[in-house]
């Protein structure tokens, strides 16, 4: 048996079939299946499938979601992480609808072109949905072929990289390629994990170089190690016992569209206090909350500063105030809504002896 067919018959019997976006050939949803693909783009299943349940709930087609206000979509999409993919979800989304009448084009190429849609995803998408007969490249994937075939250089880019996608491209079934790529992914995901890979389940443990070799620790080959730069930055809590006051931060970057804390910067608190119409009553500083983001580490600094606010003054540009009952559905980053819960829980709780808090950037 070739590699395809052991891999397409192992998916028949011992694959995944239920996962909440599979679809029967005769009602594939290309709809469903990209929002999936984009959501398990460096994310579990388990962590999954609850967003992806949420989302149809709220955005059941295409035109739904291309209408809805992209701050909508990033409150749904809190704590999932890699906020990008919202925000390109979102613009393919009214790509779609703007371009292509609201359905996705059948060809590969030409979905690689939206927002959001890489070469992998954009195959993933085509197989699924249109049957058509293109190569997917996902980590899993790489780490299945890298081991299976015995390719040492450096899977995530360079020569490495090509060498994959020229094999994933040269071992695809003539039919059957619904199956072969679920299949494959589910090889990646279940039995040729990174630790502890179950050979004795594979169904192409006969032909694969790491086995016979003993080579599993080390295929794929794993990138050099870089020093994580650290960063650290105050968070201010500004709270008036009912309400929190928060900024919209710009539309690029880590948290791009999402609501976080003012940070102190070169500014004083008393200055972030005065900005907002208040008067600082009392401040306590809080344990730093570390965060790992994939190209640094993060620590914040936060302190909680309860305020009094003269009445029928607005937040200034950019800012706005948030009620601390609406922190779980609000568009937070994860370690953010963990500072709000904690902030919450100190409304009415004993400050004791304030703190003076360094101003840091």
């Amino acid at each position: 048996m070739s590699f395809a067919e052991r891999v397409i018959a192992w998916q028949a019997m011992h694959g995944r079939h239920d996962l909440p976006w599979q679809q029967s050939p005769e009602s594939r949803d290309a709809y469903r299946i990209w929002l999936s693909e984009i959501m398990l783009q460096q994310t579990q299943v388990t962590t999954v499938i609850p967003y992806y349940a949420r989302f149809l709930a709220r955005y059941p087609g295409m035109a739904d979601l291309a209408a809805a206000p992209v701050e909508s979509v990033l409150a749904l999409w809190a704590g999932l992480g890699y906020y990008a993919r919202a925000r390109n979800l979102h613009r393919c989304a009214q790509t779609v609808v703007a371009e292509h009448g609201g359905r996705f084009p059948e060809q590969p190429a030409a979905l690689a072109a939206l927002p959001g849609i890489g070469r992998s995803t954009a195959a993933a998408i085509a197989a699924f949905a249109f049957g058509t007969r293109a190569a997917i490249l996902d980590g899993n994937v790489k780490r299945v072929l890298a081991r299976c075939f015995g390719i040492g250089a450096y899977p995530g880019a360079g020569k490495g990289e090509r060498a994959l996608w020229q094999l994933a491209g040269s071992l695809l079934p003539e039919e059957g390629v619904e199956a072969y790529t679920q299949g494959i992914m589910d090889l990646g995901a279940t039995l040729c994990t990174r630790g502890k890979p179950r050979c004795d389940a594979c169904p192409v443990a006969e032909i694969c170089v790491a086995r016979r070799e003993g080579r599993q620790e080390t295929l794929p080959a794993k990138k050099a190690k870089k020093n994580v730069p650290e960063r650290q930055t105050t968070m201010l809590l500004l709270t008036d016992g009912r309400r929190v006051l928060l900024e919209r931060r710009p539309p690029t970057g880590i948290w791009g569209g999402l609501l976080a804390p003012p940070e102190a910067g070169d500014e004083t608190i008393e200055g972030h206090v005065r900005r907002c119409g208040g008067r600082l009553l009392e401040m306590k500083t809080l344990p730093p909350l570390k965060h790992r983001f994939t190209h640094f580490r993060l620590t914040i600094l936060p302190v909680w500063c309860a305020i009094e606010v003269m009445p029928h003054v607005a937040a200034s540009p950019g800012r706005e105030w948030l009620n601390l009952d609406d922190i779980q559905s609000a568009a937070l980053p994860a370690p953010v809504l963990e500072l709000l819960t904690i902030a919450n829980a100190l409304q009415g709780a004993p400050v004791g002896d304030l703190h003076t808090c360094p101003e840091r950037r």
